[in-house]
């Protein structure tokens, strides 16, 4: 549990009386929105729990480096950006001061903090005018992923100081009985550890099922209003139960809301990239039904990675385009989300001419793949698709399929990285490039908080310089993205120790796409192996039935029979691994 989420727990608020003993009460509620290891956002619901209020003010000490740097429906001293570490006070903007009795109103904030910080939540408090604290209940987290066959949980303390000792307990309701209180049930309060946070741990058991079931836990204490947790079974069996979960990224590890490292599994399915330009249709004549979806279960996979078109989506070039082609992809995205399976949505083809090395046409228009996003269409590609699906969080970004900039530059590996991150007018490319810095700050300027994947040079082979040329993020929700087939020149442990495992030590790493140039799977068991052991995940090269003659393609039929022995080896081990590891 981070010092933020422990913070935001915190605006649990107390009653209040004031001086005159009228019934001057509040409570409040809080609903984290996001925290992403350097920054964090919440919103407060405050309830007037007695007689009608003319003012009111929430006060609370941050602890160590944390600063409010946005507030909304309320006014904070001191003024934001609050100093790091200050004793926050909030008072009403004009048009929420006066509450009636009943009334209930927000406070929303953002915030920002760096490592390091002290665990010790503050103290938060809720008073009218002359009014005084009361004691109350605060809790971590209100609700909680717990993977099935472990545990994960919450913390509990109070809000102040109490006459005497008080007893907290954590109940189990109705609801999947796989999840239970396995420890902390009871915990012990006195006036000399009332601050100190305890932890209630709960466990899913191991069950045949596929669903993600919920369990409320009650967490109460007599004369104090109780806080319900809501505990959700993150099923390991691939089945039909439950959607996707939301994602952030966690220093290196991608995790759920709930915190549980969460790895992306599964496979490409490639043609919304080039069957609008080819006169194909959307998908390349392929399902992208239940039927289809339930097949991918089969296999255990929980992440699809769709290649996009970029003028396809803009409109500018291809049929279907434009709002039509933008509406198949938001109901594949949304049917694979609701089938408990992680989209990555990618933009693969795009606008600009380019004949240097490595080219695949001379076509100016979104024919194949170019060295870098352009800066004409790529932002306006990235605001639709960021606005398309900002809120859910179970959606990724792969903002680039395979930059090589390098490769335009003659290999000169500082202007291709320069490139890469900033953009403008770049050796060899004819035409003016969106950085990896432009478009990042494109999609959070839509308010999309999604887990963004970049992937390096050398066709997103190469991560050498990736962490030196890292774009700024303020979600901090960045991973790399990195392609392994057997003819990259990095295709060896050796350079993955050396090169994606210095990258995967600070943020998490997908491989975006593996494969071999055979229907074999001895390349890609040996790029399994060395991620399942490196905490990387893998989406392989690709779920399409075009003949296995070439290598690279898993089934034969979007039925998911697997080819031989490339898609039968990729099933087998798939089959073997759990994205909650």
């Amino acid at each position: 549990m981070t010092a933020v989420a422990v913070l935001l727990a915190a605006f649990g608020l107390a009653g209040v009386r004031t001086a005159a003993d009228a019934a001057v009460s509040c409570s409040a509620t809080y609903a984290k929105s996001w925290d992403n290891g350097s920054g964090f956002g919440a919103t407060i619901t405050v309830t007037n729990t007695g007689d009608p209020l003319t003012g009111w003010t929430l006060s609370f000490d941050f602890p160590d480096n944390q600063v409010i740097t946005q507030m909304w429906g309320g006014v904070p001293t001191p003024a934001t950006p609050t100093p790091a570490g200050a004793a926050i006070s909030v008072g009403p903007v004009s048009y929420n001061a006066s509450q009636g009795t009943g009334a209930t109103w927000t406070v929303g904030f953002n915030g920002t903090y760096t490592g390091g910080v002290d665990n010790s939540p503050p103290s938060v408090s809720c008073t009218g005018p002359g009014g005084t604290t009361q004691q109350a209940l605060v809790v971590s987290a209100t609700s909680v992923s717990v993977p099935e066959g472990g545990t994960a949980g919450y913390t509990v303390r109070l809000q102040s100081a109490p006459p005497a000792t008080v007893t907290v307990t954590s109940t189990a309701g109705s609801g999947d009985g796989d999840i239970t209180v396995a420890g902390g049930a009871s915990l012990t309060f006195t006036p000399s550890n009332w601050n100190t946070p305890q932890t209630v741990t709960l466990r899913a058991a191991e069950d045949a099922d596929a669903a993600n079931g919920t369990r409320p836990i009650t967490v109460a204490s007599s004369g104090l209003t109780s806080v319900t947790v809501s505990a959700t079974e993150a099923d390991n069996d691939g089945g039909t139960g439950g959607a996707a979960p939301a994602l952030h990224v966690s220093g290196n590890r991608l995790v759920t809301a709930g915190g549980a490292t969460y790895r992306l599994l599964g496979v490409n399915r490639s043609s919304g990239e080039f069957a609008c330009v080819q006169g194909k249709g959307m998908w390349d004549s392929g399902p992208v039904d239940q039927a289809s979806v339930d097949a991918m279960k089969a296999w255990n996979i929980h992440a699809v990675r769709i290649p996009l078109n970029e003028e396809c989506w803009n409109g500018t070039d291809g049929s279907p385009s434009g709002a039509t082609y933008q509406q198949n992809v938001k109901e594949y995205v949304n049917l694979l989300v609701a089938n408990g399976i992680t989209p990555i949505v990618e933009m693969h083809w795009n606008h600009g001419q380019y004949t240097g090395q490595g080219a695949g046409c001379s076509d100016t228009t979104a024919t194949c793949q170019k060295p870098m996003p352009d800066a004409q269409y790529a932002p306006t590609f990235w605001t639709g698709v960021a606005s398309a699906f900002k809120g859910d969080d179970a959606v990724v970004f792969d903002l680039f399929n395979e930059p090589y900039p390098d490769a335009a530059a003659n290999w000169d590996a500082t202007a291709g990285w320069t490139c890469w991150r900033d953009g403008g007018t770049c050796t060899g490319i004819g035409y003016q490039v969106a950085g990896m810095q432009s478009l990042v700050t494109t999609v959070r300027a839509t308010g999309a908080t999604n887990v963004i994947m970049l992937g390096g040079l050398a066709w997103s082979n190469d991560l050498s310089q990736w962490l030196t040329y890292k774009p700024t993020d303020p979600t901090g929700n960045l991973m790399a993205a990195w392609h392994t087939y057997n003819f990259n020149t990095c295709s060896n442990t050796s350079c993955w120790d050396s090169q994606v495992g210095a990258v995967a030590a600070k943020v998490p790493v997908q491989a975006g796409e593996i494969g071999q140039n055979s229907c074999a799977h001895d390349y890609i068991d040996q790029v399994m192996a060395w991620a399942d052991a490196h905490g990387v995940g893998y989406t392989a090269w690709t779920w399409n039935p075009w003949g296995c003659s070439q290598g690279n393609v898993l089934i034969s039929d979007y039925s998911g029979t697997p080819t031989s022995t490339y898609g039968e080896g990729f099933k087998a081990h798939l089959l073997t691994q759990n994205p909650l590891s």
